[in-house]
């Protein structure tokens, strides 16, 4: 089963590019990122046209996630559980960011695809809203831990985890993405006992999944890597490869982020 996290800055923007990523990369589950649509405006018949099960959590204008998969899907949710409502304008419960579902493959995994707040500018209420989203977030993988069954949590989690992930990490330590608060909130995940599966397969510097449209960051190769796959044991079991798939950035109208994969044996 081959899974990609992507975000792709806008489904009307990049419909183009996104089919012919489909076309030519062949993705069994396809999870995205800032659909910035609503679920009604989203193009779902052409996606079934090319053979995929279209899900979605939307919003207009802004963020939005969706799962395309070529296998079944069941048991799909939408919206990251324990919302208040106590947040900016009650946002915790109206911001599309999270969806899950089960991909009935070989062998069933759980996908819950996110969209973690940006939270800058940090400090302030984005930033308090974006710790307290990574905190549902860990709850929410806490009590997916409790089935025993293989899960993983994937998608842009606006998090620099190491100074290694990003080309100039001195540019970013004021930056939301890159406080200490965000990186231990990120921390406490994977003491979880989840597998960031990309580091799981590849070492060191130079791995970016993120390069900014401004002051030609792609030319200099001036990434960080922001997307990420969290797997619980049962599925980093499962798990063959994990790779990051650059060269789409360099592409006719990409999005700002590339597509990351993971091949289980499911």
């Amino acid at each position: 089963m081959k899974i990609a996290t992507f975000n792709i800055n806008g489904i009307k923007a990049r419909i183009g590019a996104l089919t012919d990523w489909l076309e030519a990369s062949k993705p069994d589950v396809a999870i995205l990122q800032e659909i910035k649509s609503v679920d009604e405006g989203f193009p779902r018949q052409h996606f079934e046209d090319m053979g995929f099960i279209v899900e979605t959590h939307g919003q207009k204008g802004f963020n939005g996630v969706a799962i395309l998969s070529k296998l079944p899907l069941e048991d799909v949710t939408r919206g990251l559980p324990g919302g208040t409502g106590t947040g900016r304008d009650g946002e915790d419960d109206i911001e599309a960011r999270y969806i899950e579902a089960t991909v009935m493959g070989e062998k069933p995994i759980k996908i819950c695809g996110l969209y973690l707040p940006n939270g800058n500018p940090a400090p302030g209420p984005k930033y308090d809203y974006k710790l307290r989203w990574m905190d549902r977030l860990r709850q929410r993988a806490e009590a997916l831990l409790t089935t025993e069954e293989p899960f993983l949590m994937a998608g842009d989690y606006n998090i620099i985890p190491q100074p290694e992930d990003a080309k100039r990490p001195e540019a970013w330590t004021d930056d939301a993405l890159f406080r200490p608060d965000s990186r231990a909130a990120f921390r406490r995940l994977l003491n979880l006992g989840l597998t960031e599966a990309f580091r799981a397969r590849h070492q060191g510097a130079g791995h970016y999944s993120f390069w900014d449209y401004q002051a030609g960051a792609w030319d200099r190769n001036d990434g960080i890597r922001i997307d990420h796959f969290l797997l619980s044991s049962q599925c980093a079991d499962l798990m063959r490869d994990c790779w990051i798939e650059a060269d789409v950035r360099g592409r006719e109208k990409p999005s700002d982020h590339v597509p990351v994969w993971v091949d289980l044996d499911a």
